[in-house]
């Protein structure tokens, strides 16, 4: 095989690894219902997202990150999301930023 078919072919597989891992990627979903996250605390990879969706009637919340220079979403009113990608492994402890009883937890591996 000539150099440029060997080049060829590992640009393939590193394509082919890239896809691979793209493909393997989630979003888990969150709920926010009855003044709670559901679940509380949840389990990803690396390059995984979590999305958490309001289900309440009347009330607005946010996920709010205290430890990370207080890293908020905008507010969510009922049947809204918002989404975060998590890029690093670490345990990432949060709470709802009009109700600080409200309280999960993302342990990304």
């Amino acid at each position: 095989m000539s150099i440029a078919g060997h080049a060829l072919k590992r640009v393939l597989v590193f394509l082919a690894l890239v896809s691979s891992a793209a493909l393997a990627q989630q979003t888990v979903e969150v709920t926010i219902q009855d003044y709670k996250f559901l679940p509380a605390e949840v389990r990803i990879k690396v390059g995984d997202t979590v999305k958490w969706i309001n289900r309440e009637k009347r009330t607005s919340h946010s996920v709010l990150f205290p430890a990370e220079n207080g890293l908020e979403s905008e507010r969510l009113f009922p049947d809204e999301s918002w989404q975060r990608t998590f890029a690093q492994p670490g345990t990432y402890s949060y709470r709802c930023g009009p109700h600080e009883e409200m309280k999960g937890r993302i342990l990304v591996e």
